[in-house]
């Protein structure tokens, strides 16, 4: 493009960020030069210098600079291979217009980083057909949790979906298999959290200044004595490893969290599998549709499963921890 350009936000792209509309009608725009243009205030929102992660509202107008040529256009994503298609395909629990759930496999990464070329992100072309907008992410697992995840099949869907995670609206259901039992039996962590980068790659860790709030409720379900338990988790915050951080925080880690319970975190002597054994099984929140509600559940994977029945663990009243969680 060789001349400035006005163009006035859409209704339909209410709270969208600044960057993400950017990139909806300019994807050959790099993210450095979007930055460069942001920073020498090129991009206007209503004639006023605006920052990348400025939300939008419907009318206004957003002044676009004459753009640089990108080397080439970006390449589209390349089909998901057969037997991830596959995987992907089998992971779906729900699906209608606005959104798609699945039950995340343990150990699937959901995005792509150094040394990951396997992940969520590159199958999900193998759920939508040709014509149709490929499905968003709209929230995160970790790669070693399984369970419930959102998809959002449209760009309003995924608008209005983040938004709702992001003002909290979303109810989270987890289960978790500590070693050790938690004391007391069920309460509320408040505890800030910040990351934390290492020789062994960033974590994340407890933060009494400068952290990031966060909590969690928690309630336990069913012990094995004193030596292990079936945890309901609720998080009303949404920080990166935080169950994990948490519950390792009280001196009772989930079961096979090596990188924040360390050997704590294994029960040597028993049959049980060296896994992550933490769960997202329920999500409830509106409909993005704007008509009713949403509440998905998705069944723990193989490795859970065995830990339970082999340690006489009954899960049956974990489904209903929403509301007895305090």
């Amino acid at each position: 493009m060789s001349a400035v350009e006005n163009r006035t936000v859409a209704d339909e792209e209410l709270d969208i960020r600044l960057d993400r509309w950017f990139r909806r009608y300019f994807p050959e725009v790099s993210h450095g030069q979007l930055q460069k243009l942001l920073r020498t205030g090129q991009i206007r929102v209503d004639s006023k210098r605006a920052q990348a992660g400025q939300r939008l509202t419907p009318g206004q107008r957003v002044r676009i600079p004459p753009l640089p040529d990108a080397p080439s256009r970006r390449p589209a994503k390349p089909p998901a291979k057969p037997e991830d298609a596959a995987l992907i395909r089998s992971m779906v629990v729900h699906r209608d217009d606005w959104v798609i759930a699945i039950n995340k496999a343990p150990g699937l990464a959901v995005q792509g980083g150094s040394g990951t070329f396997r992940h969520l992100d590159a199958m999900l072309g193998a759920l939508h057909d040709r014509g149709q907008d490929r499905p968003q992410l709209v929230h995160r697992l970790d790669k070693d949790t399984s369970g419930v995840m959102l998809l959002a099949t449209n760009a309003v869907s995924a608008r209005r979906l983040n938004a709702m995670f992001r003002r909290r609206e979303a109810e989270k259901l987890y289960w978790a298999v500590t070693v050790g039992v938690p004391d007391p039996t069920n309460g509320e962590i408040a505890l800030s959290l910040s990351k934390q980068r290492g020789r062994g790659g960033e974590r994340v860790i407890a933060a009494s200044a400068g952290g990031k709030r966060a909590l969690t409720r928690y309630r336990v379900v069913e012990t094995v004595g004193e030596r292990m338990a079936l945890i309901a988790l609720m998080p009303l915050t949404g920080r990166t490893h935080q169950l994990r951080v948490h519950m390792a925080a009280l001196g009772t880690p989930i079961l096979g969290d090596g990188k924040y319970g360390g050997k704590a975190a294994f029960m040597e002597g028993l049959e049980i599998a060296k896994r992550l054994h933490l769960h997202a099984r329920r999500i409830a929140l509106p409909h993005p549709s704007g008509t009713g509600s949403l509440d998905i559940t998705a069944d723990p994977p193989q490795h859970m499963v065995e830990t339970l029945t082999n340690l006489g663990l009954d899960a049956s009243e974990a489904n209903q921890m929403f509301a007895k969680l305090p």
